[in-house]
């Protein structure tokens, strides 16, 4: 039987962290979701963001459109980061944020997600 998704048009905003030192956060689950945007904090240390999926929360892999080139957008500080490969992303439950580069300290991101 088909489920209901809980958020019809509605954003759903999450908080996730990179932890200092790291590069990759702890997995976020989406829950009938899709991730549209990404609110990057005012501290981080620019990097590239990338994505690691699952489909049980515990086996993740990286992230790759149907041309096989790995989902990844360039990410400042103070910016909001429109995923406009929604396509890529669409069915994906759990799902971490992976920097390209080490933060020097814990960094908070705000993901927008939107019920599909």
């Amino acid at each position: 039987m088909p489920t209901t998704n809980q958020y019809p048009n509605q954003n759903v905003h999450t908080t996730i962290t990179i932890a200092s030192g790291q590069t990759t956060s702890d997995a976020v689950d989406l829950r009938g979701t899709t991730l549209i945007a990404i609110q990057m904090p005012g501290s981080w240390t620019s990097a590239d963001i990338s994505f690691q999926a699952s489909i049980d929360g515990s086996t993740f892999y990286d992230v790759y459109d149907s041309q096989g080139v790995a989902v990844t957008y360039a990410a400042g500080a103070s910016q909001l980061i429109s995923v406009h490969n929604v396509a890529a992303m669409a069915g994906l439950r759990y799902l971490k944020l992976v920097s390209s580069a080490a933060q020097g300290a814990d960094r908070s991101l705000t993901l927008i997600s939107r019920g599909i």
